[in-house]
């Protein structure tokens, strides 16, 4: 009964990419002072941090149903629950960036609207994703590897495809701004000890 094992490996390595996205959060650190983007950057980063360490705890569920003789019913539970969470997360910090409204820094409104698109975006992807798995065969093993292994597939492509927005965002002044912010200090660190 060890067929899905190796897929749910691939899983939580896949995940493990994908929890990064949110956690591009540090930049260089500057002191050039801006009141106006420090106060946005702190908006932000104390709205991210909840659902940072959220995200990172999600991706060690995920990790640690792949470490133990887990069931196929165990597997499909854990990773359901994640996958919401990591749906809800997203939700919510497309959220926070919305309410903290356009940062001060040129075409500030364009990056902050594609950003909260893109979080949304990939919120949607995380429910999606929890449909599938909650729609896996658990009786059939063979059958749940393969579905597992097409859900890993799917979570490498939003891995990979996720940031680019989140990206353009935190480049220049406003990264800095973040990097200065303890919040997005420690939501930076928090998901290390779960790469690989």
């Amino acid at each position: 009964m060890e067929g899905a094992k190796p897929v749910n490996k691939k899983l939580a390595a896949a995940l493990s990419g994908g929890a990064v996205l949110v956690l591009a959060l540090s930049g260089c650190t500057s002191d050039d002072g801006d009141e106006k983007l420090d106060a946005w950057a702190k908006q932000v980063c104390d709205a991210v941090q909840p659902q940072a360490k959220k995200i990172a705890a999600a991706n060690s569920a995920i990790q640690k149903e792949t470490s133990d003789s887990s069931t196929p019913e165990e597997v499909q539970k854990t990773d359901a629950a994640a996958f919401q969470d990591m749906s809800d997360a997203y939700k919510a910090i497309g959220a926070a960036v919305s309410k903290a409204g356009a940062p001060d820094v040129e075409n500030g409104d364009k990056k902050q609207q594609d950003a909260v698109k893109e979080l949304n975006t990939i919120s949607s992807s995380y429910a999606s994703l929890k449909k599938q798995v909650d729609a896996l065969d658990t009786k059939d093993q063979a059958k749940f590897a393969d579905g597992l292994k097409d859900i890993a597939t799917e979570l490498d492509k939003l891995s990979q495809s996720g940031s680019n927005a989140l990206t353009t965002l935190e480049e220049g002044e406003v990264g800095q701004a973040m990097a200065k912010q303890e919040t997005c200090k420690s939501a930076s660190s928090a998901p290390s000890s779960t790469q690989g």
